[in-house]
C-alpha cells in the first residue's frame, strides 16, 4: 500500500520508498509494470537456446534463454533511453530490505487493528501466517525465475512475474497468464490510489470536524492536488521525498504506540476475544494480507541485488520485523481503545494530537499517490497502446515520444476515477479488505503457490508440495469468503448510509 504505500508496487503498495538512491524509483516503476529492462551486456544477445553464451562475471548478472522478453519500449520521456544509455548501480540486500520494509510497513497498517476488532487473537496469529506465508510465496516466486542449465548450474530465464505466468500457460495460451498478472495488478494499483484519496479525505474530516466541509469535498480538495500526476514523466522528483514520508510515517506510528502506552492502566485485555465475528472477520484476513504485499516487484528487486543470493535472508528479516512491529501495533492501538476502534485508528486520538498526526499522514498519502498511479498508468499504456502491432489502440506517444494531448486526457481521467470511486465507496477498512481479498491473495498466496508447482513439479520434495497445495487452498478459501464478505459489507453500508 507501501506500493503499496508511499505505496506497491509496488508496486506496492501499495507506500514504496525507493530514496537510497535515484535509480531504484526506476526499479521499482519497471517492477510494477512486469516489464524489467534488460541492463547492457548481460546476455541480451544469447545465441544458445539456454542462454549460456551471455553469461557475465559477478553475482548480479545472469545468464539470459534466447526466448526472453525483450526490453521495454516505453516512450516514457526517454526514460528508457537513459537506462540502456549505462549500466544501472546495483543495491545491496540493505538497500532492497529497505524498499521491502516501505512496501509492507506503509499507511495500512493503520487499519491492522479494526481487523484485531473483528478477529481478536485470530487476527493476531494471521498476522504472523500472513507474514510467514508471503515470505515463503515471495521466495518460490523468485525461485520460478531460475530453471537449471546442462552443467547443472542455475540460470535466471526470466525477468518478470508476466514471464512467469506466460512460461506456466505455454505452450497452448502463451500469453494468457501474463494477461491476468496484468489485470490483477492494475486492479491493486489503481484500488491503491483509490485507498490513498479516501484516507486523505478520512483523514482531513476527523482533524477538523468543526468546520463546514464534508469528507468527499476534502477528497475533492485531495484530488485536485493530486491532478499534476497527469503530467509525470518519471517518478525521479517524487522519488526524493519517499524517505521523508517513510521516516515521517515512522515517527508517527512511534507517536500513536507512546500514546497507547501512556494509557496502559487502562488497557482492556478482556476485550480481546477468543472468538470471532464470522461476518467481518473474513474483511479483516484481506486487511491483513493487503499489508504485506510486495510480490508484484519482487523480481525486479531481486534482479538487481548486487548479491541475489542474500534474497532469502533479506526476505527473512524484513518479514519477521513487519510481524513483529504489525503485531505490536494492532494489538497496542486496540486495547487502548477496545471496541470504540476506528477503520482508521489515528480517528481515535483526542482531537489536540489528531489533526497534527492526520496532516501529516495525508502529506504522506498524497506524496505516496504518485507510485502506483505511474505503475498503472505504465502497464496500461505498454498493454493497451504501446504492445507492438498488438496493441488494441493508437500508440499514445507521438514520434518525438511526447504524450499526445488525448493520452494526457486519460491519464486525467484515471485521477478523476480514483476520485470518483473514493467519494461513492468512501470505507477505508472495507475497501481494503476486498483489494486484498481480490488480488492480494490471488498475486501472494494463489499465483505464487501455482506456478512453483507448474514449473517445479518434478524438483520439489513432498514437504514443499504439500506447502504450495496447503498455501493454494487456504488461499483460495480466504479470498473467496473475504470477497463476498467485504461485498456484503458495502452493500450494507450503502443500503443503511452507514459512516466510517
Amino acid at each position: 500500500m507501501f506500493a503499496k504505500l508511499g505505496f506497491q508496487a509496488a508496486t506496492d503498495e501499495e507506500g514504496l520508498g525507493f530514496a537510497a538512491c535515484d535509480d531504484l524509483d526506476y526499479e521499482y516503476r519497471q517492477g510494477m509494470q512486469m516489464d524489467i529492462l534488460s541492463t547492457d551486456g548481460a546476455g541480451g544477445e544469447s545465441d544458445g537456446a539456454g542462454g549460456g553464451d551471455g553469461a557475465v562475471e559477478g553475482d548480479s548478472h545472469y545468464q539470459r534463454d534466447s526466448a526472453g522478453h525483450p526490453p521495454s519500449t516505453s516512450k516514457d520521456g526517454g526514460v528508457c533511453n537513459e537506462l540502456a544509455a549505462h549500466d544501472k548501480p546495483k543495491i545491496t540486500a540493505w538497500e532492497a530490505g529497505w524498499n521491502v520494509t516501505n512496501a509492507i510497513q506503509g499507511m495500512f497498517v493503520l487499519g491492522l487493528p479494526y481487523a484485531i476488532l473483528h478477529g481478536g487473537y485470530l487476527g493476531l496469529f494471521l498476522i504472523i501466517f500472513a507474514a510467514v506465508v508471503c515470505c515463503y510465496t515471495g521466495k518460490i516466486l523468485i525461485a520460478c525465475l531460475y530453471e537449471e542449465n546442462e552443467d547443472g548450474e542455475m540460470v535466471r530465464v526470466r525477468d518478470s512475474y508476466v514471464d512467469i505466468a506466460n512460461a506456466c500457460c505455454t505452450p497452448r495460451f502463451p500469453s494468457l497468464g501474463g494477461h491476468v498478472v496484468n489485470v490483477a495488478q492494475i486492479i491493486e494499483l489503481v484500488m491503491t490510489c483509490i485507498l490513498y484519496v479516501v484516507v486523505s479525505g478520512n483523514l482531513m474530516y476527523n482533524s477538523f470536524p468543526n468546520l463546514p466541509v464534508s469528507q468527499k469535498a476534502w477528497s475533492i480538495i485531495a484530488t485536485a492536488a493530486l491532478l499534476p500526476c497527469a503530467f509525470l514523466k518519471n517518478l525521479k522528483a517524487v522519488s526524493k521525498f519517499s524517505l521523508l514520508c517513510t521516516l515521517a510515517h515512522f515517527v508517527i506510528n512511534i507517536l500513536v504506540i507512546a500514546y497507547c502506552l501512556s494509557r496502559a492502566r487502562d488497557w482492556a485485555w478482556d476485550k480481546v476475544k477468543f472468538y470471532i465475528d464470522v461476518k467481518k472477520f473474513p474483511i479483516s484476513i484481506g486487511i491483513i494480507v493487503f499489508s504485506y504485499t510486495s510480490q508484484i516487484f519482487l523480481p525486479s528487486l531481486e534482479g538487481n541485488m548486487q548479491k541475489p543470493s542474500e534474497f532469502h535472508c533479506m526476505m527473512n528479516w524484513t518479514h519477521i520485523a513487519a510481524c513483529i512491529l504489525k503485531g505490536l501495533f494492532a494489538l497496542v492501538a486496540y486495547l487502548t481503545w477496545a471496541d470504540e476502534t476506528k477503520e482508521v485508528i489515528t480517528d481515535n486520538l483526542p482531537s489536540t494530537i489528531r489533526a497534527v498526526v492526520n496532516i501529516f499522514l495525508v502529506a504522506k498519502a498524497l506524496l505516496s499517490y504518485p507510485l502506483p498511479f505511474f505503475a498503472a498508468v505504465e502497464v496500461l499504456e505498454k498493454s493497451l497502446f504501446q504492445d507492438g502491432g498488438r496493441a488494441i489502440f493508437p500508440d499514445c506517444y507521438g514520434g518525438d515520444g511526447r504524450l499526445k494531448s488525448w493520452g494526457l486526457g486519460l491519464r486525467c481521467g484515471l485521477v478523476v476515477f480514483t476520485l470518483l470511486m473514493a467519494i461513492f465507496v468512501p470505507h477505508f477498512a472495507l475497501l481494503m479488505g476486498l483489494t486484498g481479498s481480490l488480488t492480494g491473495a490471488g498475486l501472494c498466496f494463489l499465483l505464487p503457490s501455482l506456478f512453483h508447482l507448474r514449473l517445479l513439479w518434478r524438483k520439489l520434495l513432498w514437504h514443499q508440495v504439500f506447502f504450495d497445495v496447503a498455501i493454494f487452498v487456504i488461499g483460495g478459501i480466504c479470498s473467496i469468503s473475504g470477497f463476498i464478505h467485504s461485498m456484503e459489507g458495502l452493500i450494507e453500508a450503502f443500503k443503511y448510509n452507514i459512516q466510517d
